[in-house]
């Protein structure tokens, strides 16, 4: 069984960070996508950036497929939202590293993104839907961006003051 990361949580400040771009598509490289997918898969989740293992390189994992379905794993590197269209509201909204908190988001109805496959092979893909809205979910962590700075400042403040009273009780 393939070892999986630690995933990074608020407050850490590393997730608040723009990450670099991949430069080099190796071997190494190939290592975290396979170890990020070991990580996702077990949290469970839907997607998952670099960064949120503490990784310095723009490049995320993603699986919409149901799980009883069989898995359909995909890698974008260096992923841009190059166009976007409509909005639409993400209910109930979750993350990896904001654990035990969710909200409704505003996201784009349709993205554009461009960026590369496992491989180095551009990709340029319209979507919609539940998949435009993890897309954007993990772009944001890429540029350093937690789903819980698109909410309400209200929410934002009350999840903040929970995980701040959490850390003192440690």
């Amino acid at each position: 069984m393939t070892e999986t990361y630690p995933i990074l949580s608020y407050p850490d400040t590393f997730l608040q960070k723009p990450v670099a771009d991949v430069k080099n598509i190796d071997g190494k490289l190939q290592e975290i996508m396979k170890r990020m997918a070991a990580t996702m898969y077990a949290a469970p989740g839907v997607g998952l950036a670099a960064i949120q293992i503490g990784v310095d390189q723009r490049m995320l994992i993603y699986d919409i497929a149901p799980r009883d379905e069989g898995r359909e794993l995909h890698v974008l590197i260096n992923p841009k939202i190059v166009e976007s269209d409509g909005t639409t509201v993400s209910k109930e909204e979750g993350c990896l590293s904001v654990p035990d908190f969710r909200a409704d988001v505003n996201r784009a109805a349709r993205i554009h993104v461009k960026g590369y496959d496992r491989d180095g092979n551009p990709l340029d893909i319209d979507v919609e839907g539940f998949l435009a809205i993890v897309l954007q979910h993990e772009i944001d962590h890429l540029n350093g961006k937690l789903f819980i700075e698109r909410i309400s400042s209200l929410k934002r403040q009350m999840y903040k003051r929970k995980i701040r009273k959490q850390l003192k009780e440690k």
